[in-house]
Formats: structure tokens, C-alpha cells, sequence
């Protein structure tokens, strides 16, 4: 994740040097975000992708397509023009589906490897009966007392102790393969554009992209926004209505 994130700012560093800085701290928050939706919590991939493109949307236009200094006021309104404009092209929306798709078989992996270690951490804490103990006890320090320090129990004799010690554990054992089965099986779907970690690492290509198409842009978008602008002082309140994102953008 870290890395991810690092190389998204470096490639913003190398391409978009004016702007990379401040736009840091956005990408830190988006992969903030990304973390906390793979460990369970209870996120909006869509909602997350869009807020971070609205917040990148103002720096983008004022470092990259119309330079000069913005007022606060100014900024707020291009951020909320964004989902209208739509000046990433469909880089939004490819990077919300691919973290998405991706993330739900990462945070199901995650959550069954958590609790795989959790069954195993249990089993090093099983109290074994006392028949066991000087079983264990027999196997391991027998050939000791005959000075045999070197010698290992035999394989026929290592196996019986363990079946008597583990007979108990004995109906844990196909309930444990499948489980051994279902992650090998979930390893084997998590490649291509379900490869969280290749996506993850992808995203500094997406991020790049999007404000590369916005820069291509950069007239028509300057004259959209302007546009909208003005609207914005002469009918505030019709302006923030419009400027919502539509059904189909929100959940």
C-alpha cells in the first residue's frame, strides 16, 4: 500500500511538478481510505474515488489549465463542477471499478488469513490429557537416558503419539482443508484486474492519466468552468442544486 502510494506521488512529482506537492496529501487520504476499506471497514469505493478526484480537480485547473490564484470561494465552486465536467475522462470511474473489484476479494483473502492464524494460535495453547504428556515425554527424552542423544524417535512411533495427542482435533481436520482449499482457490481468481496488488500499484498510471486528459483539455474545460462559474454568482442556489452528482454517481 505504502508503495503504491509512494510511486503515485513520484510520478506526479516527475510530471506534474507544480502541482505534486500539494497534491500529496490527497493521494495519502485516498490510499488512507483504500486501507481502510480492506480491512472491513464500511466505505464507499465510489464515494472514496469521487471525493478524491473533486479535492484533485481544483489543483489541477489552477496549476496545470488556468494558472493564477483562486479564492477559496473560486476553488469551491470548480470542485463542486467536477462530476458535470467530468475533466478526467473515465479515469474515475476505471479506477473506482478496478479498487472495488479487486478490494472485495483482497478483504475477504485478509479476513480469512486473519483468521487462519487465529485458529493456529489457538492449537499452540491445547491442553493435552495426561496420557499424552508422558507419551510426549517418552518420545522425546527415552533415548536420552540411554545416551542416545543423537537418535530421533522413529517415524511409526512419532505418528501414534501425534494421533493420540490430536485425537481430539481429529474433526477439525476436514473443516480445515476446505478451508485450505477455498483461499487456494481465491488466490487462483485474484489476477488480472482482480490482482489488488497489481491494481494498487497501477493507480499512479490512472492518476496520471486523468490529469493528463484534463491539461489535453484545458481550453474547452476553462471555458466550462467559467461558464459555470458565473452561474454559480448569479444563482448560487440553482448552481449548487445542479451541480450535484446525479443518482447513477452516488449510492
Amino acid at each position: 500500500m505504502k508503495a503504491s502510494e509512494n510511486l503515485t506521488n513520484l510520478v506526479l512529482q516527475a510530471s506534474y511538478r507544480n502541482m505534486a506537492g500539494e497534491a500529496s496529501g490527497l493521494v495519502r487520504e485516498l490510499f488512507a481510505y483504500v486501507g481502510l476499506f480492506l480491512i472491513g471497514s464500511d466505505l464507499d469505493v465510489d464515494d472514496v474515488t469521487s471525493r478524491f478526484f473533486d479535492a484533485l480537480f481544483p489543483l489541477v485547473y489552477n496549476r496545470l489549465v488556468n494558472l493564477g490564484h483562486v479564492t477559496p470561494g473560486y476553488a469551491e465552486c470548480v470542485r463542486s463542477a467536477r462530476r458535470d465536467l467530468t475533466p478526467f475522462g473515465a479515469s474515475p470511474g476505471l479506477l473506482a471499478n478496478q479498487i472495488g473489484r479487486s478490494g472485495v476479494e483482497g478483504r475477504v483473502l485478509l479476513q480469512a488469513l486473519h483468521l487462519g492464524v487465529e485458529v493456529i494460535n489457538t492449537t499452540d495453547h491445547l491442553v493435552f490429557s495426561r496420557e499424552c504428556r508422558k507419551a510426549l515425554l517418552r518420545m522425546q527424552y527415552c533415548p536420552h537416558c540411554h545416551g542416545f542423544t543423537l537418535s530421533k524417535p522413529c517415524m511409526g512411533y512419532c505418528l501414534n503419539v501425534m494421533r493420540g495427542c490430536l485425537a481430539s482435533m481429529a474433526e477439525v481436520d476436514p473443516h480445515w482443508r476446505e478451508f485450505e482449499r477455498s483461499l487456494e482457490g481465491l488466490s487462483a481468481r485474484m489476477h488480472g484486474t482482480q490482482d489488488l496488488e497489481q491494481v494498487l500499484l497501477g493507480v499512479h498510471a490512472v492518476v496520471h492519466d486523468a490529469v493528463a486528459h484534463a491539461q489535453k483539455n484545458g481550453p474547452h474545460l476553462s471555458a466550462q468552468v467559467r461558464c459555470l462559474v458565473r452561474r454559480c454568482r448569479r444563482h448560487p442556489l440553482d448552481c449548487h442544486s445542479n451541480m450535484k452528482p446525479t443518482s447513477h454517481q452516488t449510492k
